[in-house]
Protein backbone atom coordinates (compact mmCIF):
# COMPACT_ATOMS: atom_id res chain seq x y z
CA UNK A 1 0.00 0.00 0.00
CA UNK A 2 1.50 3.21 -1.28
CA UNK A 3 1.13 5.12 2.03
CA UNK A 4 0.69 2.91 4.72
CA UNK A 5 2.99 4.65 6.57
CA UNK A 6 1.78 8.08 6.76
CA UNK A 7 1.23 10.44 9.42
CA UNK A 8 0.01 14.00 9.05
CA UNK A 9 1.57 15.11 12.76
CA UNK A 10 5.24 14.02 11.93
CA UNK A 11 5.69 16.76 9.08
CA UNK A 12 5.71 19.09 12.13
CA UNK A 13 8.47 17.08 13.64
CA UNK A 14 10.98 17.24 11.47
CA UNK A 15 11.54 18.13 7.62
CA UNK A 16 14.47 16.45 5.61
CA UNK A 17 16.07 15.27 8.77
CA UNK A 18 16.99 12.16 7.38
CA UNK A 19 18.70 13.21 4.75
CA UNK A 20 20.62 15.23 7.03
CA UNK A 21 21.56 12.05 8.85
CA UNK A 22 23.13 10.58 5.72
CA UNK A 23 26.03 12.98 6.70
CA UNK A 24 26.09 14.17 10.10
CA UNK A 25 24.92 10.73 12.00
CA UNK A 26 27.88 8.59 10.22
CA UNK A 27 29.44 5.59 12.17
CA UNK A 28 32.89 5.64 11.26
CA UNK A 29 33.51 2.39 12.33
CA UNK A 30 34.78 0.43 9.00
CA UNK A 31 32.13 -2.60 7.86
CA UNK A 32 33.58 -5.92 8.43
CA UNK A 33 33.49 -9.16 6.78
CA UNK A 34 31.90 -9.09 3.39
CA UNK A 35 31.43 -5.58 0.94
CA UNK A 36 29.04 -3.23 1.76
CA UNK A 37 25.69 -2.59 0.64
CA UNK A 38 24.86 0.60 -1.40
CA UNK A 39 21.71 2.46 -1.59
CA UNK A 40 21.37 5.31 -4.29
CA UNK A 41 18.43 7.73 -4.15
CA UNK A 42 18.15 10.29 -6.98
CA UNK A 43 15.73 12.95 -6.64
CA UNK A 44 14.50 14.47 -10.19
CA UNK A 45 15.20 18.29 -10.68
CA UNK A 46 16.34 18.96 -6.64
CA UNK A 47 18.69 21.88 -6.32
CA UNK A 48 20.40 23.02 -3.74
CA UNK A 49 21.52 26.55 -4.91
CA UNK A 50 18.54 27.55 -4.20
CA UNK A 51 17.16 26.20 -1.06
CA UNK A 52 16.04 22.89 -2.41
CA UNK A 53 17.67 21.34 0.58
CA UNK A 54 16.84 23.82 3.12
CA UNK A 55 13.09 23.27 3.75
CA UNK A 56 11.74 24.97 7.26
CA UNK A 57 13.77 23.04 10.48
CA UNK A 58 16.72 21.08 10.59
CA UNK A 59 18.18 19.01 13.36
CA UNK A 60 20.19 20.87 15.75
CA UNK A 61 22.12 17.75 16.25
CA UNK A 62 21.96 14.23 15.75
CA UNK A 63 20.61 10.62 16.80
CA UNK A 64 22.24 7.43 16.23
CA UNK A 65 20.17 5.40 15.74
CA UNK A 66 17.67 7.42 14.48
CA UNK A 67 14.66 7.55 17.01
CA UNK A 68 11.04 7.90 16.87
CA UNK A 69 10.68 10.92 19.50
CA UNK A 70 10.55 14.58 17.37
CA UNK A 71 14.40 15.88 16.99
CA UNK A 72 15.01 19.21 18.67
CA UNK A 73 14.33 21.71 16.05
CA UNK A 74 16.18 25.08 14.57
CA UNK A 75 13.59 27.98 14.51
CA UNK A 76 13.36 29.83 10.90
CA UNK A 77 14.97 31.70 9.30
CA UNK A 78 18.48 29.28 8.70
CA UNK A 79 21.28 30.26 6.71
CA UNK A 80 21.99 28.41 3.61
CA UNK A 81 23.37 25.00 3.48
CA UNK A 82 27.22 25.23 2.66
CA UNK A 83 26.89 21.65 0.31
CA UNK A 84 29.95 20.18 -1.36
CA UNK A 85 30.34 20.54 -4.66
CA UNK A 86 28.40 18.32 -7.00
CA UNK A 87 27.84 19.06 -10.17
CA UNK A 88 26.21 17.58 -12.89
CA UNK A 89 28.14 17.32 -16.20
CA UNK A 90 24.65 17.78 -18.00
CA UNK A 91 21.94 20.02 -16.94
CA UNK A 92 19.00 17.40 -18.05
CA UNK A 93 17.10 14.76 -17.02
CA UNK A 94 17.83 11.65 -19.71
CA UNK A 95 21.47 12.64 -20.13
CA UNK A 96 22.56 13.19 -16.60
CA UNK A 97 20.66 10.24 -16.06
CA UNK A 98 22.46 8.42 -18.78
CA UNK A 99 25.86 9.94 -17.32
CA UNK A 100 24.92 8.30 -13.74
CA UNK A 101 24.40 4.87 -14.72
CA UNK A 102 27.55 4.83 -17.15
CA UNK A 103 30.01 7.29 -15.56
CA UNK A 104 30.54 8.85 -18.99
CA UNK A 105 30.32 12.08 -20.09
CA UNK A 106 27.29 12.73 -22.89
CA UNK A 107 29.70 13.05 -25.77
CA UNK A 108 30.76 9.70 -24.84
CA UNK A 109 27.27 7.87 -24.22
CA UNK A 110 25.54 10.03 -26.92
CA UNK A 111 22.44 10.86 -25.08
CA UNK A 112 21.63 14.27 -26.37
CA UNK A 113 18.47 15.04 -24.62
CA UNK A 114 14.77 13.89 -23.20
CA UNK A 115 13.81 12.71 -27.00
CA UNK A 116 14.14 9.03 -28.58
CA UNK A 117 15.48 11.19 -31.71
CA UNK A 118 18.17 12.26 -28.64
CA UNK A 119 18.79 8.82 -27.86
CA UNK A 120 17.11 8.66 -24.44
CA UNK A 121 16.41 5.02 -24.10
CA UNK A 122 17.30 4.43 -27.47
CA UNK A 123 17.57 0.75 -29.20
CA UNK A 124 21.30 2.22 -29.83
CA UNK A 125 21.06 3.48 -25.96
CA UNK A 126 19.95 0.21 -25.07
CA UNK A 127 22.87 -2.21 -27.72
CA UNK A 128 25.39 -0.17 -26.39
CA UNK A 129 25.65 2.31 -23.15
CA UNK A 130 23.55 0.70 -21.21
CA UNK A 131 24.99 -3.13 -21.58
CA UNK A 132 28.34 -1.75 -20.34
CA UNK A 133 25.96 0.35 -17.10
CA UNK A 134 27.47 -0.25 -13.14
CA UNK A 135 24.70 -2.65 -12.56
CA UNK A 136 25.89 -5.15 -14.93
CA UNK A 137 29.22 -5.17 -12.74
CA UNK A 138 27.50 -5.17 -9.59
CA UNK A 139 25.76 -8.17 -10.44
CA UNK A 140 29.45 -10.05 -11.44
CA UNK A 141 29.71 -9.33 -7.78
CA UNK A 142 26.85 -11.00 -6.33
CA UNK A 143 24.66 -7.81 -5.47
CA UNK A 144 21.27 -8.27 -5.28
CA UNK A 145 19.75 -5.64 -6.73
CA UNK A 146 16.93 -3.27 -6.84
CA UNK A 147 15.64 -0.69 -9.12
CA UNK A 148 12.18 1.82 -8.68
CA UNK A 149 11.09 4.91 -10.23
CA UNK A 150 11.97 6.90 -12.99
CA UNK A 151 14.48 6.25 -15.34
CA UNK A 152 14.81 7.39 -18.31
CA UNK A 153 12.22 9.54 -19.76
CA UNK A 154 11.83 7.40 -22.68
CA UNK A 155 11.54 4.32 -21.32
CA UNK A 156 9.17 1.77 -22.58
CA UNK A 157 7.65 3.99 -24.86
CA UNK A 158 8.38 1.13 -27.49
CA UNK A 159 8.87 -2.03 -25.08
CA UNK A 160 7.48 -2.35 -21.72
CA UNK A 161 9.53 -5.41 -21.33
CA UNK A 162 12.72 -4.15 -21.68
CA UNK A 163 14.44 -4.70 -18.32
CA UNK A 164 18.11 -3.25 -18.25
CA UNK A 165 20.79 -5.73 -17.27
CA UNK A 166 22.21 -6.14 -14.23
CA UNK A 167 18.97 -5.83 -12.12
CA UNK A 168 17.13 -8.74 -10.37
CA UNK A 169 14.12 -6.56 -9.48
CA UNK A 170 12.50 -4.05 -11.74
CA UNK A 171 9.81 -1.76 -10.89
CA UNK A 172 10.38 1.33 -14.13
CA UNK A 173 8.27 4.88 -14.81
CA UNK A 174 7.37 4.23 -18.34
CA UNK A 175 6.69 7.30 -20.10
CA UNK A 176 4.68 6.20 -23.11
CA UNK A 177 2.70 9.43 -22.97
CA UNK A 178 4.58 13.20 -22.18
CA UNK A 179 1.86 13.91 -19.89
CA UNK A 180 3.66 15.17 -16.86
CA UNK A 181 -0.03 14.83 -14.64
CA UNK A 182 0.73 11.19 -15.02
CA UNK A 183 3.83 11.22 -13.07
CA UNK A 184 2.61 10.78 -9.30
CA UNK A 185 -0.63 9.33 -10.41
CA UNK A 186 -2.12 7.31 -13.02
CA UNK A 187 1.03 6.38 -14.33
CA UNK A 188 2.45 2.70 -15.94
CA UNK A 189 4.99 0.63 -14.16
CA UNK A 190 7.55 -1.88 -15.83
CA UNK A 191 7.25 -4.69 -13.42
CA UNK A 192 10.20 -6.88 -14.08
CA UNK A 193 9.30 -6.93 -17.53
CA UNK A 194 5.35 -6.91 -17.18
CA UNK A 195 3.04 -3.78 -17.61
CA UNK A 196 1.38 -2.64 -14.28
CA UNK A 197 -0.93 0.16 -14.34
CA UNK A 198 -2.06 2.77 -11.51
CA UNK A 199 -4.50 5.15 -10.82
CA UNK A 200 -5.17 8.27 -8.45
CA UNK A 201 -5.66 6.26 -5.24
CA UNK A 202 -3.45 7.46 -2.75
CA UNK A 203 -2.82 4.63 -0.83
CA UNK A 204 -2.03 2.28 -3.62
CA UNK A 205 -1.03 4.73 -6.10
CA UNK A 206 1.14 7.58 -5.13
CA UNK A 207 4.51 6.80 -6.74
CA UNK A 208 6.88 8.07 -3.90
CA UNK A 209 5.43 5.99 -1.18
CA UNK A 210 4.90 3.24 -3.68
CA UNK A 211 9.01 3.24 -4.34
CA UNK A 212 9.33 3.20 -0.94
CA UNK A 213 7.60 0.71 0.23
CA UNK A 214 8.50 -2.17 -2.37
CA UNK A 215 12.71 -1.25 -1.86
CA UNK A 216 11.34 -1.91 2.22
CA UNK A 217 9.75 -5.33 1.24
CA UNK A 218 12.86 -6.31 -1.13
CA UNK A 219 15.22 -5.56 1.95
CA UNK A 220 13.09 -8.04 4.12
CA UNK A 221 13.11 -10.56 1.43
CA UNK A 222 16.70 -10.40 0.56
CA UNK A 223 19.44 -13.35 0.72
CA UNK A 224 21.33 -12.48 3.91
CA UNK A 225 24.12 -14.37 1.96
CA UNK A 226 25.13 -11.51 -0.33
CA UNK A 227 25.10 -7.59 -0.84
CA UNK A 228 22.39 -5.60 -2.05
CA UNK A 229 21.92 -2.10 -4.10
CA UNK A 230 18.91 -0.22 -4.23
CA UNK A 231 18.46 2.51 -6.89
CA UNK A 232 15.41 4.24 -5.35
CA UNK A 233 13.96 7.60 -8.41
CA UNK A 234 11.21 9.34 -6.92
CA UNK A 235 9.34 11.82 -8.87
CA UNK A 236 9.94 14.55 -6.78
CA UNK A 237 10.28 17.19 -6.89
CA UNK A 238 9.54 17.44 -10.63
CA UNK A 239 6.41 19.09 -12.23
CA UNK A 240 3.30 18.58 -11.63
CA UNK A 241 4.24 19.07 -7.55
CA UNK A 242 1.60 16.94 -6.60
CA UNK A 243 2.25 16.34 -3.05
CA UNK A 244 1.08 13.69 -1.06
CA UNK A 245 -2.60 15.01 0.75
CA UNK A 246 -1.38 15.15 4.48
CA UNK A 247 1.23 17.89 2.78
CA UNK A 248 -0.77 19.77 0.19
CA UNK A 249 -1.16 22.25 3.00
CA UNK A 250 2.65 22.96 3.70
CA UNK A 251 4.43 26.03 3.39
CA UNK A 252 1.69 28.53 2.91
CA UNK A 253 3.98 31.26 2.93
CA UNK A 254 6.97 30.26 1.51
CA UNK A 255 8.34 32.22 -1.17
CA UNK A 256 11.12 31.73 -3.68
CA UNK A 257 13.98 33.30 -3.04
CA UNK A 258 14.56 36.64 -4.34
CA UNK A 259 18.54 37.32 -3.71
CA UNK A 260 21.26 36.53 -5.68
CA UNK A 261 20.54 36.84 -9.51
CA UNK A 262 16.50 36.48 -9.20
CA UNK A 263 14.91 38.81 -11.58
CA UNK A 264 18.17 39.98 -13.02
CA UNK A 265 18.42 40.99 -16.80
CA UNK A 266 20.45 38.62 -18.48
CA UNK A 267 22.58 41.32 -20.07
CA UNK A 268 26.13 40.50 -22.02
CA UNK A 269 24.53 36.66 -21.81
CA UNK A 270 23.61 34.36 -24.82
CA UNK A 271 20.41 35.74 -26.81
CA UNK A 272 18.24 33.60 -25.05
CA UNK A 273 18.87 34.80 -21.43
CA UNK A 274 18.57 38.44 -23.14
CA UNK A 275 15.09 38.01 -24.40
CA UNK A 276 12.78 37.52 -20.81
CA UNK A 277 10.97 40.46 -19.86
CA UNK A 278 12.48 41.94 -16.90
CA UNK A 279 10.95 43.32 -14.23
CA UNK A 280 8.90 39.45 -14.28
CA UNK A 281 5.43 40.00 -14.76
CA UNK A 282 3.30 39.67 -11.26
CA UNK A 283 1.76 36.30 -13.31
CA UNK A 284 5.14 34.96 -13.64
CA UNK A 285 6.54 35.90 -9.67
CA UNK A 286 2.64 33.79 -8.53
CA UNK A 287 3.71 30.98 -10.62
CA UNK A 288 7.10 30.42 -9.95
CA UNK A 289 6.32 31.11 -6.31
CA UNK A 290 3.43 28.36 -6.55
CA UNK A 291 5.96 26.05 -7.91
CA UNK A 292 8.26 26.91 -5.33
CA UNK A 293 6.18 26.00 -2.73
CA UNK A 294 4.78 22.73 -4.27
CA UNK A 295 8.45 21.44 -5.07
CA UNK A 296 8.92 21.52 -0.97
CA UNK A 297 5.21 19.81 -0.71
CA UNK A 298 6.76 16.79 -3.01
CA UNK A 299 9.42 16.49 -1.09
CA UNK A 300 8.13 15.55 2.59
CA UNK A 301 7.60 12.65 1.09
CA UNK A 302 11.02 11.72 -0.27
CA UNK A 303 11.83 12.43 2.98
CA UNK A 304 9.38 10.15 4.44
CA UNK A 305 11.49 7.48 2.39
CA UNK A 306 14.81 8.44 3.94
CA UNK A 307 13.49 7.86 7.14
CA UNK A 308 11.82 4.52 6.09
CA UNK A 309 14.98 3.60 4.88
CA UNK A 310 17.46 4.34 7.77
CA UNK A 311 14.94 2.94 9.87
CA UNK A 312 14.76 -0.51 8.32
CA UNK A 313 17.88 -0.69 8.09
CA UNK A 314 19.07 0.02 11.41
CA UNK A 315 16.33 -2.81 12.00
CA UNK A 316 17.68 -5.12 10.16
CA UNK A 317 21.47 -4.90 11.30
CA UNK A 318 22.74 -3.47 7.84
CA UNK A 319 23.22 0.77 8.54
CA UNK A 320 26.62 0.48 9.67
CA UNK A 321 27.28 -2.14 6.64
CA UNK A 322 25.90 0.54 4.04
CA UNK A 323 26.90 3.05 1.99
CA UNK A 324 23.52 6.15 1.44
CA UNK A 325 23.85 7.86 -1.38
CA UNK A 326 21.57 11.08 -2.20
CA UNK A 327 21.72 13.34 -5.15
CA UNK A 328 19.20 14.80 -7.86
CA UNK A 329 19.77 14.77 -11.41
CA UNK A 330 20.46 18.26 -12.46
CA UNK A 331 19.43 21.59 -10.51
CA UNK A 332 16.56 24.00 -11.17
CA UNK A 333 16.18 27.50 -11.64
CA UNK A 334 12.96 29.87 -9.98
CA UNK A 335 13.02 33.17 -11.63
CA UNK A 336 17.24 33.43 -12.05
CA UNK A 337 17.87 36.28 -14.54
CA UNK A 338 13.88 36.63 -15.24
CA UNK A 339 13.34 32.88 -16.48
CA UNK A 340 10.39 31.43 -14.57
CA UNK A 341 11.24 27.53 -13.92
CA UNK A 342 13.07 25.15 -15.84
CA UNK A 343 17.10 24.12 -15.95
CA UNK A 344 19.33 23.52 -18.99
CA UNK A 345 20.86 26.65 -18.27
CA UNK A 346 25.13 26.51 -17.61
CA UNK A 347 24.68 28.18 -14.48
CA UNK A 348 25.54 27.51 -10.91
CA UNK A 349 21.40 26.92 -10.45
CA UNK A 350 21.03 23.98 -13.12
CA UNK A 351 24.27 22.40 -12.36
CA UNK A 352 24.96 22.25 -8.65
CA UNK A 353 23.17 19.31 -7.31
CA UNK A 354 22.65 17.82 -3.88
CA UNK A 355 25.31 15.16 -2.76
CA UNK A 356 25.25 13.52 0.57
CA UNK A 357 26.49 10.43 1.80
CA UNK A 358 27.07 8.18 5.11
CA UNK A 359 28.48 4.99 5.25
CA UNK A 360 31.46 2.74 6.59
CA UNK A 361 34.40 4.81 7.18
CA UNK A 362 33.27 7.96 6.22
CA UNK A 363 33.78 11.01 8.95
CA UNK A 364 31.21 12.56 10.47
CA UNK A 365 30.30 16.17 9.78
CA UNK A 366 32.96 16.39 6.74
CA UNK A 367 31.87 18.14 3.92
CA UNK A 368 34.48 17.97 0.43
CA UNK A 369 35.96 20.63 -0.86
CA UNK A 370 37.05 18.76 -4.19
CA UNK A 371 34.53 18.44 -6.83
CA UNK A 372 32.50 15.62 -7.91
CA UNK A 373 30.46 14.77 -10.93
CA UNK A 374 27.53 12.91 -10.93
CA UNK A 375 29.88 10.61 -13.78
CA UNK A 376 31.59 9.90 -10.74
CA UNK A 377 28.75 8.05 -8.61
CA UNK A 378 28.94 4.74 -11.15
CA UNK A 379 33.09 4.47 -10.40
CA UNK A 380 32.68 5.16 -6.85
CA UNK A 381 30.04 2.51 -6.44
CA UNK A 382 31.59 0.09 -7.77
CA UNK A 383 34.81 0.71 -6.38
CA UNK A 384 32.71 -0.14 -3.15
CA UNK A 385 32.04 -3.20 -4.65
CA UNK A 386 35.31 -4.50 -5.11
CA UNK A 387 35.13 -4.14 -8.38
CA UNK A 388 38.54 -3.35 -10.68
CA UNK A 389 38.05 -0.28 -11.87
CA UNK A 390 41.00 -0.36 -14.48
CA UNK A 391 38.52 -2.94 -15.90
CA UNK A 392 35.45 -0.44 -16.28
CA UNK A 393 34.77 2.09 -19.26
CA UNK A 394 34.12 5.61 -17.56
CA UNK A 395 34.81 9.44 -17.90
CA UNK A 396 35.02 10.06 -14.17
CA UNK A 397 36.39 8.93 -11.24
CA UNK A 398 35.61 7.25 -7.69
CA UNK A 399 35.67 9.80 -4.78
CA UNK A 400 35.74 7.17 -2.40
CA UNK A 401 39.44 8.03 -1.52
CA UNK A 402 38.09 12.15 -0.43
CA UNK A 403 35.20 10.55 1.32
CA UNK A 404 37.35 7.48 3.05
CA UNK A 405 40.98 8.41 2.61
CA UNK A 406 42.01 5.50 5.32
CA UNK A 407 40.11 2.81 2.81
CA UNK A 408 41.70 4.80 -0.48
CA UNK A 409 44.16 6.73 -1.64
CA UNK A 410 42.72 9.32 -4.76
CA UNK A 411 43.43 12.92 -6.11
CA UNK A 412 41.06 15.89 -6.60
CA UNK A 413 40.40 16.89 -10.92
CA UNK A 414 41.46 20.32 -11.32
CA UNK A 415 38.61 20.87 -14.03
CA UNK A 416 35.67 19.41 -15.37
CA UNK A 417 33.60 19.56 -18.58
CA UNK A 418 29.82 20.81 -18.51
CA UNK A 419 28.21 19.83 -21.86
CA UNK A 420 24.42 20.46 -23.14
CA UNK A 421 22.40 20.33 -26.67
CA UNK A 422 19.40 22.49 -27.04
CA UNK A 423 16.42 21.47 -27.76
CA UNK A 424 13.54 23.17 -30.12
CA UNK A 425 10.61 23.13 -32.64
CA UNK A 426 10.85 23.37 -36.06
CA UNK A 427 7.65 25.64 -36.06
CA UNK A 428 7.14 28.70 -34.33
CA UNK A 429 5.84 28.09 -30.51
CA UNK A 430 2.40 29.45 -30.38
CA UNK A 431 3.06 30.55 -26.87
CA UNK A 432 5.51 33.16 -28.57
CA UNK A 433 5.49 32.93 -32.30
CA UNK A 434 7.20 36.45 -32.86
CA UNK A 435 10.40 34.69 -31.89
CA UNK A 436 10.20 32.26 -35.03
CA UNK A 437 10.97 28.54 -34.82
CA UNK A 438 13.21 26.49 -33.02
CA UNK A 439 12.55 27.60 -29.44
CA UNK A 440 11.01 25.13 -26.93
CA UNK A 441 9.71 25.25 -23.29
CA UNK A 442 8.22 28.42 -23.84
CA UNK A 443 5.47 30.50 -21.28
CA UNK A 444 2.68 32.85 -22.28
CA UNK A 445 5.14 35.98 -21.71
CA UNK A 446 6.94 34.80 -24.28
CA UNK A 447 9.83 34.04 -22.24
CA UNK A 448 11.47 30.57 -23.94
CA UNK A 449 13.68 28.76 -21.33
CA UNK A 450 15.38 26.91 -24.63
CA UNK A 451 16.44 26.47 -27.97
CA UNK A 452 18.38 24.65 -30.62
CA UNK A 453 21.52 26.71 -30.23
CA UNK A 454 21.29 27.07 -26.39
CA UNK A 455 23.85 24.42 -27.03
CA UNK A 456 27.03 24.88 -25.15
CA UNK A 457 30.26 23.65 -23.55
CA UNK A 458 32.03 24.55 -20.41
CA UNK A 459 34.91 24.13 -18.41
CA UNK A 460 35.02 24.64 -14.99
CA UNK A 461 38.05 25.40 -12.84
CA UNK A 462 37.39 24.69 -8.95
CA UNK A 463 40.70 24.76 -7.37
CA UNK A 464 41.14 26.48 -3.38
CA UNK A 465 40.32 30.18 -4.23
CA UNK A 466 40.08 29.80 -7.67
CA UNK A 467 36.14 29.29 -9.48
CA UNK A 468 36.59 29.74 -12.85
CA UNK A 469 34.04 29.06 -15.61
CA UNK A 470 34.28 29.04 -19.53
CA UNK A 471 31.53 28.28 -22.05
CA UNK A 472 31.20 28.65 -25.78
CA UNK A 473 27.81 28.18 -27.64
CA UNK A 474 27.17 26.52 -30.77
CA UNK A 475 25.46 29.06 -32.68
CA UNK A 476 25.85 32.05 -35.37
CA UNK A 477 27.80 34.56 -32.97
CA UNK A 478 30.45 31.85 -31.61
CA UNK A 479 29.17 33.13 -27.89
CA UNK A 480 31.34 32.89 -25.02
CA UNK A 481 30.55 33.72 -21.61
CA UNK A 482 33.59 33.68 -18.92
CA UNK A 483 33.06 33.67 -15.15
CA UNK A 484 34.85 34.25 -11.86
CA UNK A 485 32.46 32.34 -9.06
CA UNK A 486 35.31 33.77 -6.35
CA UNK A 487 34.43 37.46 -7.15
CA UNK A 488 30.84 37.03 -8.62
CA UNK A 489 29.71 33.78 -7.51
CA UNK A 490 25.80 34.31 -8.94
CA UNK A 491 27.44 34.87 -12.43
CA UNK A 492 25.86 38.39 -13.30
CA UNK A 493 28.82 39.82 -15.14
CA UNK A 494 29.87 38.14 -18.27
CA UNK A 495 34.01 38.78 -18.23
CA UNK A 496 34.97 37.57 -21.62
CA UNK A 497 35.71 40.93 -22.68
CA UNK A 498 37.88 41.72 -19.47
CA UNK A 499 40.25 39.19 -19.88
CA UNK A 500 43.53 38.50 -21.98
CA UNK A 501 43.13 36.42 -25.21
CA UNK A 502 45.42 34.49 -24.37
CA UNK A 503 44.26 32.95 -21.61
CA UNK A 504 40.49 32.57 -23.66
CA UNK A 505 42.98 30.87 -26.33
CA UNK A 506 43.97 28.52 -23.44
CA UNK A 507 40.74 27.91 -21.99
CA UNK A 508 39.61 27.31 -25.69
CA UNK A 509 42.19 24.62 -26.08
CA UNK A 510 41.26 23.10 -22.66
CA UNK A 511 37.50 22.84 -23.22
CA UNK A 512 38.19 21.26 -27.14
CA UNK A 513 40.35 18.87 -25.30
CA UNK A 514 37.75 17.83 -22.83
CA UNK A 515 35.05 17.65 -25.37
CA UNK A 516 37.11 14.81 -27.38
CA UNK A 517 38.12 13.28 -23.99
CA UNK A 518 37.38 9.27 -22.93
CA UNK A 519 38.23 7.67 -20.23
CA UNK A 520 41.50 8.23 -18.94
CA UNK A 521 42.01 11.68 -20.47
CA UNK A 522 38.87 13.15 -19.06
CA UNK A 523 40.78 12.24 -15.82
CA UNK A 524 43.97 13.38 -16.61
CA UNK A 525 44.95 17.12 -15.20
CA UNK A 526 46.13 19.68 -18.53
CA UNK A 527 47.97 21.67 -16.24
CA UNK A 528 49.45 18.51 -14.19
CA UNK A 529 48.47 17.63 -10.47
CA UNK A 530 49.88 20.13 -7.79
CA UNK A 531 49.61 23.42 -9.37
CA UNK A 532 46.29 26.41 -9.76
CA UNK A 533 45.55 27.99 -13.09
CA UNK A 534 45.92 31.79 -12.06
CA UNK A 535 44.23 34.37 -14.64
CA UNK A 536 46.94 37.18 -15.47
CA UNK A 537 45.44 39.87 -18.24
CA UNK A 538 48.21 41.04 -20.26
CA UNK A 539 51.03 40.50 -17.23
CA UNK A 540 54.11 38.66 -18.34
CA UNK A 541 54.14 35.07 -17.31
CA UNK A 542 55.76 31.48 -18.54
CA UNK A 543 53.89 28.73 -20.18
CA UNK A 544 53.48 25.03 -19.24
CA UNK A 545 52.49 22.29 -21.74
CA UNK A 546 50.23 23.62 -23.91
CA UNK A 547 48.99 27.32 -22.08
CA UNK A 548 50.10 30.38 -23.46
CA UNK A 549 50.23 33.60 -20.69
CA UNK A 550 48.93 31.36 -17.69
CA UNK A 551 50.63 31.34 -14.69
CA UNK A 552 50.99 28.34 -12.70
CA UNK A 553 51.84 28.54 -8.68
CA UNK A 554 52.90 25.22 -7.21
CA UNK A 555 51.46 24.25 -4.05
CA UNK A 556 51.61 21.24 -1.68
CA UNK A 557 49.51 18.40 -2.01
Amino acid sequence: MAGERRGPAATRARVLAPLLLLTCCVRCAAAGGGPSNIILILADDQDVHLGGMVLTRLPLHCHAPLSSSPLPLLPLPLPPLLPPPQFTVTPLCCPSRSSVLTGRYPHNHEVRNNSLSGNCSSAAWQQGPEASAFPVFLGKQKYQTFFAGKYLNQYGKKDVGHVPPGWDQWHALVRRVQILRMLYYNYTLSVNGKEEKHGDVYEADYLTDLITNRSLHFLDDRSPQHPFFLMLAPPAPHSPWTAAPQYEKQFADVKAPRDGSFDKAGKDKHWLLRQPVNPMPESSLNFLDSAYRKRWQTLLSVDDMVEALVQKLDSIKELNNTYVFYTSDNGYHTGQFSLPIDKRQLYEFDIRVPLMVRGPGIKPKQTLQAPVLNIDLAPTILDISGTNLSSVNVDGQSFLPLMAPSLRNGTARPFFLVEYTGEGHQTSDPSCPKLGPGLSQCFPDCVCEDAFNNTYACVRTLERQHDLQYCEFADSESFVEVYNLTSDPHQLENIVKKVDPAVLQAMNQRLIKLQSCQGDSCRSGAVGEGHVLIFLGNASCWTRRFIPCVRFIEYAA
